[in-house]
């Protein structure tokens, strides 16, 4: 177990803004996986920070902690709408991830949220605790995920390719549905399986395409590189999509990855730009073997 003073030493790198990104990235990482009450005050001190993108990483690292004393903070930065949607949705995201039902009314109210983004993350949060409290283990395959992750949704059952495609892209089925095909998808993790996931990236919701970019980042299959490089070119495509697909490229650490994040680096977008600069220092940690980042970006982690 880590001491105070360890933690308050990591802490202390993530709360200073005169700290480059990616050493604060790797500060909040190491407290994630760290966990315990000292480590969820250091994170949630943080979110007075300027930074979309960290202030979004912290919200998701509070929710694969699933520690409740996240839910106060968590709760907050959910109210806040002076708060980025990025952040707001990744708070309403965690709050479902934690996992306790004492936040169902809150996620209820925020289900109507005026940002698209906020609203369907809540709305899909709420199907979550409904889930698992209705303790239907058989509609999925809770144990079938090899990544360690607390998803939105627990994948579907069903693991052929096609019918899974077919789910993912139907427009007309529940959002909750759909995500369930999406981590089924990504469970598979075969070259068809990621192809289906890259057709998902045209899909009309934002955070369905911003969530597809997480799921294929977590993959780091090859073959997800043209999809998610056409995304982070893609003129008038959500900042908040971008992101997760430089994320993802960063995480899948090919040369042609390299390529297009140096391109992007100076991005016009400051939430895309910071996660190109981050996506280039884990690809340079996964050349160079330095410094264990924990599961960083690749969690990824949106």
């Amino acid at each position: 177990m880590a001491s105070v003073e360890h933690l308050a030493a990591v802490g202390s790198v993530l709360v200073d803004p005169r700290q480059d990104l990616t050493q604060r990235f790797r500060a909040l990482f190491t407290l994630k996986n760290l966990g315990g009450a000292e480590a969820v005050e250091w994170i949630s001190k943080a979110f007075s920070d300027d930074s979309a993108l960290l202030k979004h990483e912290l919200a998701y690292c509070l929710g694969q902690m699933q520690d409740v004393r996240a839910i106060p903070v968590l709760s907050a930065v959910l109210e806040d709408a002076r708060q980025e949607p990025m952040v707001r949705h990744e708070a309403g995201e965690a709050l479902g991830a934690i996992g306790d039902t004492s936040v169902l009314d809150l996620l209820k109210a925020y289900s109507q949220d005026p940002v698209i983004e906020v609203a369907e993350t809540c709305q899909l949060a709420v199907r979550r605790l409904e889930w698992l409290e209705s303790g239907d283990r058989e509609a999925g395959d809770v144990d079938g995920n090899p990544y360690s992750s607390v998803d939105p949704a627990p994948p579907a059952a069903r693991r052929n390719v096609p019918e899974l495609r077919a789910a993912l892209l139907d427009e007309s089925l529940p959002l909750f549905e759909r995500y369930r095909a999406m981590f089924a998808l990504r469970n598979v993790g075969s070259r068809d399986a990621v192809l289906a996931l890259g057709d998902g990236l045209r899909c009309s919701s934002a955070l369905f395409r911003h969530e597809i970019g997480y799921v294929l980042g977590q993959m780091q299959h090859p073959a997800a590189v043209p999809a998610l490089r056409a995304v982070l070119e893609r003129d008038g495509e959500s900042a908040m999509v971008r992101h997760e697909a430089a994320e993802a490229l960063g995480s899948i650490g090919r040369d042609e990855c390299l390529a297009v994040l140096q391109r992007f680096r100076g991005d016009g977008e400051r939430v895309v730009k910071e996660s190109c600069q981050v996506a280039l220092d884990m690809l340079d940690y996964e050349n160079n073997r330095q410094f264990q980042y924990a599961d960083t970006l690749a969690k990824l982690q949106g």
